[in-house]
């Protein structure tokens, strides 16, 4: 579910022509061309069966509807629905507190986790995007993944460690302050530096870690 920051200037789809409001009717400001849906529905359920079956993938099913003309009968109606499913989406958004408090909450998170891998993946980006080799392109983002996620389970054994012991030794562990942690922490990596391999180093205790107190 995105999260709309100017949700104001985005046009609501009224279902018909002589649908009117009584608080909200401001907001709308066209109608659904239902004809034009109806008219292409066949074809585009296709397009969902061959999405789902594997035939023909989001993104270059995109990239060819990017290609058309603006005119391409197939493509308005698909663009139609989209009217439709943004304007209900729309509705729930301006009305219900709750999930856009959940949808910022949760874009927060998606938000850190982006910042967090383009610290990681330092360099040049564009060299593998002129690439344009699906191929490497796939590489990169599982080997950025691979070294996030070592990276956070290394954080947040860290953090774990640290919480036991304070609680060991008599400090009061509230569960808002718990949740203020983050795995995304970046300022102790020495990003630049040497990376020397010490198989002497005793590893951290995993199971004393998962004994958190909360």
């Amino acid at each position: 579910m995105p999260r709309i920051r100017n949700w104001k200037d985005v046009k609501f789809y009224r279902p018909h022509k002589k649908s009117k409001y009584k608080h909200i009717d401001s907001l709308f400001k066209d109608t659904v061309d239902w004809q034009l849906i109806e008219t292409h529905w066949q074809d585009m359920l296709q397009i969902v069966l061959s999405i789902k079956a594997g035939k023909i993938s989001s993104s270059l099913l995109l990239r060819k509807f990017g290609s058309y003309s603006k005119q391409n009968k197939l493509c308005l109606a698909l663009r139609e629905l989209g009217y439709i499913i943004r304007t209900l989406f729309l509705l729930d958004y301006i009305s219900d507190i709750d999930l856009r408090e959940e949808i910022t909450a949760q874009t927060n998170k998606v938000e850190s986790y982006n910042g967090f891998s383009a610290w990681i993946s330092f360099g040049n980006p564009y060299t593998i995007v002129a690439s344009n080799d699906p191929e490497e392109h796939e590489k990169a983002i599982k080997y950025t993944d691979i070294i996030a996620n070592s990276i956070m389970f290394q954080n947040v054994i860290d953090q774990s460690n640290i919480i036991v012991e304070l609680k060991e030794e008599g400090y009061p562990i509230a569960k808002k302050s718990l949740a203020r942690g983050s795995p995304y922490l970046t300022d102790h990596i020495n990003r630049f530096g040497k990376y020397v391999v010490n198989m002497q180093i005793e590893p951290i205790d995993i199971k004393r870690a998962m004994k958190l107190p909360i």
